[in-house]
């Protein structure tokens, strides 16, 4: 089992104040960083170990940059992740100014959505096989005829008179655009007397059908027996 940095009884924990800021720094710049095990007892503080080595190298270093990052410092994470992934520590040391929490925070919250909106997946640098769909808009249903008059209420009720006008007419035209005007009147009407030619055809027909039946009732019967 691993031994602990240093005993934590008797530590001082949570914010640092100015004082234990100001005497870390001055003991590390009398006698510089040397071993973190045993430089809170010698400076002075009532802190662990990793609580000085953190609050030198992330907050209280001379050289460390302020700011956001620049897009070339932005690239070059990029890069350096794609080779070395998340090995924060090395990263960072490519980046004078810039710790390694710093640097891991800024791809936490930007660089990894950033890659993701672009199609890229953030562990691996490679384009993804299914990009995100974009989401469908929502189409609006054709307009019937209680959401026209609601609307139609509604511009009245508003008190605006100038539009009120323009409002109705091109809702009445959407109307008549959506719904066409359908001719569906189904009426009864007594059938036309046929045609002259109709008449004149069923006439013949009927006279020859009397004149060959008194001709067969003229014609003697013939009995054939046996």
């Amino acid at each position: 089992m691993r031994k602990p940095c240093c005993d934590k009884e008797g530590t001082n924990k949570g914010a640092w104040s100015k004082q234990e800021d100001q005497k870390l720094v001055d003991y590390i710049k009398a006698h510089g960083e040397g071993c973190w095990r045993f430089l809170p007892k010698a400076a002075g503080l009532h802190r662990c170990g990793k609580s000085c080595r953190l609050r030198w190298i992330n907050y209280l270093r001379p050289d460390i940059k302020r700011g956001n990052f620049e897009q070339d410092e932005e690239d070059l994470i990029i890069k350096l992740h794609a080779l070395l992934g998340n090995r924060w520590s090395l990263i960072a040391g490519r980046l004078p100014g810039r710790t390694d929490n710093e640097v891991k925070n800024y791809w936490n919250t930007h660089i990894k959505r950033k890659l993701i909106k672009m199609g890229i997946d953030p562990n691996n640098h490679k384009l993804n096989q299914f990009p995100p769909r974009p989401q469908p808009q929502n189409v609006s249903s054709s307009p019937t005829s209680k959401n026209i008059d609601a609307c139609k209420q509604k511009v009245v009720s508003s008190g605006e008179n100038d539009g009120v006008s323009d409002a109705t007419s091109s809702l009445e035209e959407d109307e008549k655009s959506s719904f066409p005007n359908l001719n569906l009147d189904l009426t009864i009407a007594i059938p036309s007397p046929p045609s002259k030619n109709i008449v004149e055809e069923m006439t013949r027909i009927n006279t020859e059908f009397i004149v060959r039946s008194k001709v067969l009732e003229n014609e003697p019967t013939l009995l054939l027996f046996r």
